[in-house]
């Protein structure tokens, strides 16, 4: 079993009403990977998941927003779920942990609506990027680069379109986490089942 991201701290932002599979698969990649990864929300005890067209199983929160300091992690992932971001983006407390990995250089993955929350912080202008088609003008007018590819990477930042993505997101997310920080890539855009810890 490969460890890629062993000694590898992770940050999952979600809120209830986030896509379940963008946050359960992500995780129980991250952590066969080797990651420690911790799931911040706005609050404390359980958030619950968005499973299709109704509410979807539970996660336990490891640390709330204020508690925990970005400095922390090595790396950030934004699940998707159109209820999630949009409670997040409107969060000035979790639009500046996303802003510090953007500023900082740390590796960020976003899939599906999980961008929105990118869009804050004013950081995604000249990244080539990918989301659910929804956000496509928004991220045009943001200054992004916005294409229809299950996988975008471009200088630390890895995005995917929608849970049929989530192989290939997951496969360029690790890499991504593996190698560190933006600052050690070149500039140029380089385009390309639940776990244990879920509650009921």
């Amino acid at each position: 079993m490969s460890k890629e991201l062993k000694g590898k701290k992770v940050a999952i932002l979600a809120t209830d009403g986030f896509e379940q599979s963008e946050l359960f698969e992500p995780l129980k990649a991250l952590e066969k990977a080797g990651a420690d990864v911790q799931v911040v929300s706005l609050k404390a005890g359980d958030i619950k998941g968005w499973d299709h067209k109704d509410w979807g199983k539970k996660i336990k929160v490891d640390a709330v927003l204020g508690d925990v300091s970005p400095e922390e992690f090595d790396a950030l992932m934004l699940p998707g779920g159109v209820i999630n971001p949009d409670r997040l983006r409107i969060e000035p407390k979790a639009v500046d942990f996303v802003l510090n990995f953007m500023e900082s250089g740390k590796p960020v993955a976003a899939i599906c609506h999980g961008p929105q929350t990118l869009i804050e912080t004013g950081m995604v202008a000249g990244k080539k990027m990918t989301s659910w088609p929804s956000l496509k003008t928004d991220l045009l007018n943001a200054g992004a680069e916005w294409v229809d590819q299950e996988v975008v990477v471009d200088r630390g930042l890895v995005t995917s379109r929608k849970p049929d993505d989530i192989p290939a997101f997951n496969k360029k997310m690790i890499q991504l986490f593996a190698e560190g920080t933006a600052e050690a890539h070149p500039l140029a855009p380089q385009a390309e089942a639940e776990g244990p810890r879920v509650t009921h």
